[in-house]
Formats: C-alpha cells, structure tokens, sequence
C-alpha cells in the first residue's frame, strides 16, 4: 500500500511540474553542462577558457559552465562529489586517479558516446591508461615525459657528453657523470637536484625505462607488487647519489620541481629532472643570460621508454546529458585545439595528428626532444590498480622517501613495497 502512495505522489509532482517521467529537459530548452578543468597555469586556464567560449558561441541550446579545480584536492573532492550526487557532468583528472571511479560506476563508458575520429587519432596505448575491465572511462589528452632541465653552460664547459634522443645516458653513465661534475663544481654545489615530494611516481615512471613494473597482474587477474632487480636500477641510482655519492643534495628529496629553481638558477645544481611542463616556470622565471636546454632522461635495458599518466577528460555517469557533452569532448580535443591545449600548458598531446604539428617539433625551449620521448611512453604501472591513491599515499611514499634520504636500505624498501603494499591491494581485490 504504501509503495502504490508512494508511486500515486511521484506522479502528481510530475503531473504538477508539466514533465513526463523520464524526460531530461531543461524547462527553458538550454542544456547546461558543468566542466570542471584542473589547468592552473595562466596560459592553460587562458586556453581553456577560451575554448570553452568558442563553442558557448557557436552552441546556444548547450551551454558549458567552466569551473575550476584543483589538483591538490580533485581525488577527495570526486569521492565527495559522487557520494553526494553533485558531480561535475565533465571532468578534468589524470588518468592514474580514474580506476577506482572507473570500477564503482561513477564513470561513464565512453565507448559508445566518442566519435570515431577521436577514437582512431590517439594511440591504442594512450587509450589502455584509461581503460579498465571492458570499459574506456576517459580520454587521454596531455602527457607529460620527465626530461631533465640542465645548466649548458656548466655542461657544456665540463666536456661531458650531451645526450640526445638518439643516443642518450644510460644509467650508469648518468650516475658516473653527476660524479665527474660535482668534483668540478666545487664545494656546496651539486650535479643533480631531485625534487621528490611525490617520489612515487617518479619511481614507477622512470623504472620503466630499466624494465622495472612493480605491479604485476596474476593468473587471476589480481594485481600485486614484486620488486625486482629491474625496479632497483633507477631507485638504486638515485639513492646511491644522495647517500652514497653526495651527487645529488638530500634538502631537495621533500621539495617540488618549483622549489628547487632558485639554485638551479644560481648555479647550486647542474640538473634537474622535471615534468616536461616546468619549462614554462624556468622560461618566464630565469634571470637574464641564463643558459638551459632539455635533455633526455637516461634509458635503460627498455631504452627511452617512461611511464605517463595522461590527463583525461571524463564524464559523469549521473549525467543526463551524456551526448551533448561528448560533443563537446570532440569540438574540445579537435587537433588544432589540442595544440592549444598543450602548448597552454606546455605539455605535448596525446593525438598523432596534433603531434605532428611543427610548432612542437622546434629546439625551442626543449619541444623537439619532449616530441621524441613522446614515442616511447608507456602507461603507467598503476594505471589500472585499484587501491593504488592508497598505497601510495600510505605504504610506497613514506617509503621511497625514506629510502632515499639513507633513512632504511633497500631490503626494508623492498618488505614495505612488497608486504604492507599487497596488504593494502588485497583489501580492494576481494572477490
């Protein structure tokens, strides 16, 4: 009886408000679709904005209402926003942060809703960071290579080889040459500065390169983590340049990329390894006569070959309006717009058609050698790793940190990766 009620009053309210049940019709015609954008630097914002603009002019019956984010928050804040009902109808995040929105159904199949167009431009291997189970549940746009930013002058006056693309530093020799140079720096000066606040998935990315994964998935589809003498190629160098070498400071393993410029300006630090996006920073920020170039992260046994974990766009599975704004996905990432997009934010697209534009093939400012390394990257790890904001945040930060200050070896490394990571894993992976 109370159900029949229930049902009679649910169909009053419809009755009263002139709507007939599933009908997703605004009242006044206009579609309004939110679109929630992480970019933070002026340009990407300025791009964003603009792009967004564009089609608000061009489309009066869906209109976009930008709103933004931030990345310091965007995981919490999701969690909280689908819990509530109150998610963003399209979403701006990065793809090592979709899986477990993906598996707990906040996400929408993209599947059906992409053109074919966008579908066959990016590479099947972007699309495999976004993919999880059967499902596609965002569209990788930007990615972002970890290159290493040098002082050419302090390099070039050392006679060390310049790696290129073709012919980079291997790991070893990476590690021979920060010692060579920090002898000829002098006192109080280093080789290398490594800004690793968030050493994870700097770890993870650049371990690919030696043939490292970490997470390995099982015959039952489980995924677990083994380490092994490929992932301790490139965690074992670095610890080895602060600890054992003195090549590389320990006062910068707490800091972000953006901390450590002023030495690097002041000629404290020969190199730093940086996302390919800081660039931007070192552009705008360096003083007067200040010589820097890109150079190549060193490769391994797998070569140049990195991790990345694209940008993505997404869509709300509680949306009504899934059509209309997968049509705005497809006006948003046409090629044209995303060389916009990437050189706002000074990152390189993951569409072969707006890679190939010549405006991110000049030795300008790095772009030629961030084009180069784009051809090797690799998902990610963790991609598809449910649990993983967990472990990183609780079991492989702490410590990658330690490890790399001298604080525990690489045995205690490997039981805390291995033993309290799987513990974490196994918590998402019941059956």
């Amino acid at each position: 009886m109370r159900r029949r009620i229930l049902t009679l009053t649910a169909a009053l309210a419809l009755l009263a408000t002139g709507c007939t049940a599933g009908s997703d019709a605004p009242e006044d015609g206009v579609v309004r679709l939110r679109f929630q954008s992480l970019a933070w630097q002026k340009e990407s914002v300025d791009a964003n904005r603009q792009l967004v603009e564009e089609w608000n002019a061009t489309h009066p019956d869906v209109q976009i209402d930008y709103v933004q984010g931030s990345w310091d928050s965007v995981h919490d804040q999701l969690l909280t926003s689908f819990e509530g009902g109150e998610a963003p109808d399209i979403i701006h995040d990065a793809s090592d942060d979709l899986a477990d929105f993906a598996y707990g159904g906040d996400l929408a199949d993209l599947r059906t809703l992409l053109p074919e167009r966008l579908r066959a431009d990016i590479p099947a291997r972007s699309w495999e960071t976004t993919t999880f189970g059967e499902g596609i549940y965002g569209v990788p746009f930007l990615q972002e290579p970890r290159v290493i930013i040098a002082n050419r002058k302090i390099l070039e006056s050392s006679g060390v080889r310049l790696p290129t693309p073709e012919k980079p530093w291997t790991w070893t020799e990476f590690r021979q040459i920060t010692q060579d140079l920090t002898r000829t720096m002098g006192s109080g000066r280093y080789a290398v500065a490594w800004p690793l606040k968030e050493p994870v998935s700097v770890s993870l990315n650049l371990g690919l390169s030696a043939g490292g994964r970490l997470f390995h998935r099982e015959a039952d589809g489980r995924a677990t983590v083994r380490f092994t003498e490929a992932d301790a190629v490139v965690t074992g160098t670095i610890h080895d340049q602060v600890v054992t070498d003195r090549t590389a400071p320990r006062t910068t393993l707490g800091s972000g990329g953006s901390d450590t410029l002023p030495g690097f300006f002041a000629g404290k630090y020969a190199m730093v390894p940086l996302g390919f996006a800081y660039r931007q920073q070192i552009a705008q920020q360096a003083p007067k006569g200040f010589e820097w170039t890109v150079l190549p992260a060193p490769a391994g046994d797998a070569g140049l070959t990195q991790g990345v974990s694209p940008q993505t766009l997404s869509i709300a599975e509680d949306s009504p309006y899934k059509k209309e704004a997968a049509a705005f996905l497809d006006f948003f990432l046409r090629p044209e717009n995303m060389v916009r997009l990437a050189r706002g934010d000074w990152m390189l697209p993951t569409g072969t058609t707006a890679l190939a534009d010549p405006s991110l093939h000049t030795a300008r400012d790095g772009w030629a050698t961030g084009a180069a390394v784009a051809e090797r990257l690799r998902p990610a790890p963790a991609q598809s790793v449910r649990g993983y904001p967990e472990w990183k945040d609780k079991v492989a930060t702490p410590a990658f940190q330690e490890y790399y200050s001298g604080a525990i070896d690489g045995a205690e490394l490997r039981r805390r990766l291995v033993t309290d990571g799987n513990r974490v894993l196994a918590r998402y992976q019941r059956k």
